[in-house]
């Protein structure tokens, strides 16, 4: 029997679990949907939600890894043996393999784009110009490939390295690189002329905007679209219900609370994507960007934007720079799940877990990479590309089911149960898991999951309906 790897510091802890939940929803989604969502009063229910939806689950995850000293391939044979919640397992590593082969092209995509900013690519071109970059490096089927297996190598390459020596110290770096560069950018774009205007947008909650409409009705429709929003947001950001987070709980000790250390991480999570807004919102309106724009808002609109500033390649590379950390950090900690597992459930090295996950990493992803050229006739109605339906089954369905399936697990008498999970959160030392909230677990928070999965299917049904 192997001796499981540990973290050599707290520091290492924090950095790693918050680099898993730091990344593309942060950065790439939370700001073009603020936009969308109208600025600051979104922000103040995204914070709301993010309390009362995802901090509890991250805890759960946590207590589950913790207690077990196991990845997902045996902690709920361990905390519930001869039960079948044992099977729940694959569910997380089906998870992280469907999160990987959509994620791996995207990140790759950072990387592209901080190679095009820093050659100047991107030079005397405004969106229309960007756009057609951005086209034809979707068309290329080498490019798209070849920028997906950068990713791939890259984090495979950081795990082959240990737990302490690989993850743990090259995310510490990036994340001390990432918050380094968020700030630099946040003081510039704050600095522009006219970005007090989008400071305002970004930073004073206006409630009316979010009621939008010609009547009543479709006033308090817009508004409920927006709360939906806030309350997916806030609970995809932190990528729960696939186990993501669990791992991170094996690999730590007893002195910490997790509930504090779950604030925590979700402070980071938040602070990166608040800072984020700081970037975008006033760079925007600065030069007459509408910010919600939607996802070409990073990959047509910001370079751009970047492209009129004096100095626009540091400013473009540095930003491109900032989004490839965040999109790697969560890469490597996925693919550490996913070694992890194959350790745990088949007594693997790290070695050969490393090798094999690398190889079908690889061919998986290659669906979304081709799904923009050669294969890019595939379409599933009301749903989308191959990357889009990718997407589709991990975010409106295994996150929150899974989430679901963790709350169940850790309430329910036929689980791990309410007592073994109170106990094993409140250890150590530290902010304590509020007693109080038993019924809001076992019935508030289990009936707001399920509004968020039955929510994400209502436009995919209308859309199926004609």
């Amino acid at each position: 029997m192997q001796q499981r790897e540990k973290f050599a510091s707290r520091l290492g802890f924090l950095l790693i679990s918050a680099g898993c939940a730091i990344g593309l929803g942060n950065v790439w989604r939370f700001p073009y949907i603020t936009g969308k969502y109208g600025g600051a009063a979104f922000v103040v229910l995204y914070l709301l939600f993010l309390v009362i939806l995802g901090l509890p689950v991250m805890v759960m995850e946590f207590a589950v890894g913790r207690a077990s000293q196991k990845s997902c391939a045996k902690s709920f044979e361990t905390l519930a043996p001869g039960t079948k919640w044992r099977h729940f397992k694959w569910w997380g590593f089906v998870g992280c393999y469907l999160l990987m082969m959509f994620y791996t092209t995207v990140c790759g995509w950072m990387f592209a784009y901080t190679v095009k900013s820093a050659t100047g690519t991107f030079i005397g071109l405004d969106s229309t110009g960007v756009a057609g970059v951005f086209s034809a490096m979707q068309a290329n089927p080498g490019e798209m490939i070849g920028w997906m297996l950068v990713a791939v190598i890259l984090g495979f390459f950081v795990c082959s390295l240990g737990l302490q020596k690989g993850v743990e110290r090259i995310t510490k770096m990036m994340m001390a690189c990432l918050f380094v560069i968020l700030v630099v950018l946040c003081v510039r774009s704050v600095t522009l002329p006219g970005a007090s205007a989008g400071l305002e947008f970004y930073l004073v909650p206006d409630f009316g905007k979010m009621f939008t409409g010609s009547t009543t009705a479709e006033k308090w429709a817009n508004f409920g679209e927006a709360v939906y929003a806030a309350m997916g947001q806030a609970f995809f950001t932190l990528s729960l219900g696939i186990s993501a987070m669990a791992i991170f709980g094996s690999y730590i000790g007893k002195e910490r609370s997790l509930m504090g250390e779950a604030v925590n991480i979700g402070v980071l999570d938040t602070t990166v994507a608040l800072l984020t807004g700081l970037i975008i919102f006033p760079a925007c309106f600065a030069f007459g960007v509408d910010p919600g724009e939607g996802p070409k808002l990073v990959f047509v609109t910001l370079p751009s934007v970047f492209e009129q500033m004096p100095g626009s390649r540091v400013w473009g590379t540095l930003f491109f720079l900032f989004m490839s950390f965040t999109a790697l950090s969560t890469v490597i900690a996925v693919f550490e799940n996913l070694i992890s597992f194959c350790m745990d459930n088949w007594e693997w090295t790290r070695k050969k877990a490393v090798a094999v996950n690398a190889v079908a990493v690889m061919v998986l992803s290659l669906p979304c990479a081709l799904g923009y050229n050669v294969w890019k006739g595939f379409s599933v109605p009301g749903i989308g590309d191959i990357q889009e339906l990718e997407d589709f089954v991990i975010s409106n369905n295994l996150l929150p089911l899974g989430s679901l399936l963790y709350l169940l697990f850790c309430v329910s008498k036929g689980g791990w149960g309410w007592k073994n999970f109170i106990a094993e959160a409140d250890e150590g030392q530290g902010l304590k898991f509020p007693k109080w909230a038993r019924g809001y677990l076992t019935y508030g928070l289990p009936a707001l999951i399920l509004i968020i999965f039955v929510m994400g299917y209502v436009p995919k049904f209308q859309a199926w309906l004609g």
